[in-house]
């Protein structure tokens, strides 16, 4: 019999899945019975699915104690702590017995620094101290890179595993283009300030490039993207259109201020385009510096536009610097059903 695990996120679901998302669903599915608590739209076997509004934290414990009577799972799997502080509270409001296992995707103390509106670096506080109290009383903590399992090792928790998140990498897998004629960079994500879109597009602005810059993502800094006059995909594309846009560009640019782990960052190796990225969160551990990209300060517009500026000047450092990030694709290349299975791992215990 396959363990059933209740899996709790903010996320925003709408069903029917989208492919990708199905994907990852699929592969758990195979060793694990899910149920998913969440937000979001329409209506599906497993899903319990309400409106995003104001009142999901407060309301969180309770509903997921009401979950945790009706599907009675083995283990909850939480996204952040957060989830993992009410799965907490609700285990004991609902007298269940059932492991509580928190999954570390970044650095939970940007959530009330780095997005949404200024007001909630209020927050700060009360947020990291219950991140840090739910993080020492679960049952067990997942990172998904070396820069999450310092931030777990750093509040004396040792992680029962650290391994990538779920990536739909088939898209990206296959014969690699050539750089293109014309020099060209892109980005991938959301507008955030996380993100340092704010930064790219002043350090866009200093480096002037004849070269052209397209952004893929939507967010509160979409007036940043407008003023900027380049291309923009605003809607959201599939994994195809996402290999596409990196094959038509020299490098991928992420100068995030925060990163768990980047993903774009291994969808872009596995195309060969190297990365100007900051030297911020999980971003070093994937990008070698010289290597397979090049790194600069997190923040420092001024020195965006120069390695910007160097890497799409000089193809034959794009072109080395891309045969560098392919090679550094493999260690973190897993199949679905391996990652379903380290996933059940962690969950049974």
């Amino acid at each position: 019999m396959k363990p059933r695990v209740l899996l709790v996120s903010r996320t925003r679901y709408r069903l029917p899945l989208d492919p990708a998302v199905g994907a990852k669903f699929d592969a758990m599915g195979r060793e694990l019975e899910v149920h998913v608590l969440a937000t979001g739209s329409g209506s599906g076997a497993g899903f319990t699915l309400f409106p995003d509004s104001a009142s999901f934290w407060p309301l969180l414990p309770w509903r997921l104690a009401r979950e945790l009577r009706r599907v009675r799972p083995a283990a909850v799997l939480c996204q952040t702590p957060y989830e993992a502080a009410a799965a907490i509270v609700a285990r004991r409001l609902a007298g269940a017995r059932c492991r509580v296992v928190v999954e570390v995707h970044g650095d939970w103390r940007a959530s009330t620094r780095l997005y949404g509106h200024r007001s909630r670096s209020l927050l700060a506080p009360l947020g990291d101290s219950l991140a840090a109290w739910a993080l020492r009383r679960a049952d067990a903590v997942r990172a998904v890179s070396p820069f999450t399992e310092r931030l777990v090792r750093e509040l004396g928790v040792e992680p029962a595993d650290s391994f990538p998140a779920y990536m739909e990498l088939d898209p990206f897998l296959g014969p690699r283009a050539p750089l293109p004629e014309r020099p060209a960079a892109v980005f991938v994500g959301a507008l955030e300030a996380t993100k340092g879109v704010d930064v790219l597009a002043e350090a866009w602005r200093l480096a002037a490039p004849d070269a052209s810059l397209r952004l893929i993502g939507d967010g509160p800094l979409a007036s940043v993207v407008e003023r900027l006059g380049v291309s923009w995909d605003r809607e959201r594309v599939p994994a195809g259109t996402i290999a596409a846009a990196l094959d038509e560009a020299w490098v991928l640019v992420l100068p995030s201020r925060s990163e768990g782990m980047g993903r774009v960052v291994v969808e872009a190796f596995c195309r060969g385009r190297a990365v100007v990225g900051s030297r911020a969160g999980g971003i070093p551990d994937l990008v070698e510096d010289g290597v397979s990209g090049l790194l600069v300060p997190p923040g420092d517009a001024a020195a965006l536009a120069d390695a910007l500026a160097r890497m799409l000047s000089e193809r034959a450092l794009a072109e080395r610097l891309g045969e560098g990030a392919a090679a550094a694709a493999a260690p973190w290349l897993q199949t679905p059903a391996e990652y379903a299975r380290r996933l059940r791992e962690v969950l049974v215990g």
